[in-house]
């Protein structure tokens, strides 16, 4: 028999070991893969649009009414300041009602126009059954959301394998989404291991899967679901390049870029992570930049372990013995990284395409618009990226040029629950979010009649 793996929750502030969870057995897994499908057959297929968008919108409302207890146990299991996890958890509640909102359109039948004959054709969008979800730590509601959300809403059900380190949030939203009134199987959490995930994937009960997490377990996903003609979307790492070509106010666009990467102590797919100056701005703009990142270590949260914050602090020490800068203001203390700016990193290293997934930024200086183009898409990533210049011609070129599925223009922490997400190159493939994440499960059946 296989190892029994357990989930627990340790708190990172204080290496502290909280709770354990033990992981499902293969009949509780098989239990889960059943109710989902008994759901699918007997609640998905009789149920209106507008029955299930009342059910999300009751989804909504629980979130913001358990806000605070929501924020509060990711707190323990992950580290992310209460405030900042209240955001998420009011965040997750906006992409519920969304969709509640606008499932009915959506999901309308499409008119297809004929080239030739009699009759009518159409478009309809439908569920395809019982959806697997392997969600990671970072954003434990919010990552929940954007995949739950659409599919409920379309009729799929959903069988959800949370990060092991969030047992408890991932508890509270079962709990949440029967409080809501979701039939049993409608949404199952189950604390399964990586090799019943790996059998589950194969399942003929099964007809997709969404995995967001780093691209090597992404690559096993994609290969298992591969194998069994499974859907798969998958949302992986990042290393967003921050372009800075012109600025009209410098204090405005150094605290972006310090928000575009230290939300969440950094651990962010789609983080502003390497900064890429214009020759006439980057002394400045580093200068002030470092003093404001330096500013952060007495109120920056941990990261989600020890673990976490020790790879980090290997990587930086290699980037370093390749010849970079690093400044930081102390030394890493438990799962507690100091905020710090490398610079002098060589593009070509190795270190230089991996991701940073932690409170370290890399600044770079370039002599041209297509020197910051070459060195943003110099990456094998492409998630997001951002754009900052006072030229409008100029963002929108630079934007056509950026190997990403996101481009954001002089701004940061825009994204909404309309706009879709999602990347390209190792980043992954398929859209979350807007109308676009609402498709990527759905069978879109053509009705073709010959005469009316």
């Amino acid at each position: 028999m296989a190892k029994r793996h357990v989930y627990a929750v340790v708190d990172p502030a204080t290496g502290k070991l909280v709770k354990e969870y033990p992981t499902a057995t293969d009949e509780t897994v098989d239990a889960a893969l059943d109710a989902a499908a008994d759901a699918y057959a007997r609640w998905s297929r009789q149920t209106s649009v507008a029955q299930r968008a009342r059910l999300l919108h009751a989804v909504a409302t629980l979130h913001d009414e358990r806000s605070r207890q929501l924020a509060e146990i990711i707190h323990r299991e992950m580290g992310k300041p209460v405030d900042e996890a209240v955001g998420e958890v009011e965040f997750s509640a906006s992409i519920y009602r969304y969709y509640a909102e606008n499932a009915e359109q959506f999901l309308t039948d499409e008119p297809i126009e004929l080239l030739e004959g009699e009759g009518t054709a159409f478009v309809r969008r439908q569920p395809v059954g019982v959806l697997l979800g392997i969600m990671p730590w970072n954003y434990p509601y919010y990552q929940v959301a954007r995949f739950a959300a659409p599919n409920l809403a379309l009729g799929n059900t959903i069988v959800l394998k949370h990060a092991s380190q969030c047992p408890e949030s991932s508890a509270a939203l079962q709990q949440l989404f029967t409080d809501a009134g979701f039939p049993q199987g409608a949404y199952v959490n189950v604390h399964a291991t990586g090799e019943q995930i790996g059998r589950a994937i194969a399942d003929p009960r099964v007809q997709g899967v969404s995995f967001t997490g780093s691209e090597r377990a992404g690559a096993e996903v994609a290969e298992k679901a591969g194998r069994s003609l499974k859907k798969v979307v998958l949302e992986l790492g990042g290393s967003d390049p921050f372009i800075v070509l012109s600025t009209d106010d410098l204090d405005a666009t150094v605290l972006a870029a310090v928000e575009a990467r230290f939300e969440n102590a950094g651990q962010a797919c789609n983080a502003g992570k390497r900064f890429i100056v214009a020759e006439d701005v980057y002394d400045a703009f580093l200068d002030r930049f470092t003093e404001k990142v330096l500013a952060l270590t007495d109120a920056l949260a941990p990261l989600s372990s020890v673990a976490a914050a020790e790879y980090v602090e290997e990587q930086v020490e290699r980037i370093v013995d390749e010849g970079a800068t690093f400044v930081s203001a102390r030394q890493r203390e438990g799962a507690y990284f100091p905020p710090g700016v490398l610079t002098g990193v060589s593009p070509t290293s190795p270190s230089a395409a991996e991701e940073l997934f932690g409170p370290v930024a890399t600044v770079y200086r370039v002599g041209s618009e297509d020197e910051a183009v070459e060195l943003a898409n110099g990456t094998p990533y492409g998630l997001g990226s951002y754009v900052f210049t006072t030229d409008a011609e100029q963002a929108l070129r630079v934007a056509d040029r950026i190997d990403a599925g996101m481009v954001f223009i002089n701004g940061v922490g825009l994204e909404s629950a309309e706009l879709p997400f999602g990347g390209v190159k190792l980043s992954g493939f398929g859209r979350e979010l807007g109308r676009a994440g609402i498709d990527e499960f759905a069978n879109k059946k053509l009705i073709r009649t010959a005469r009316t």
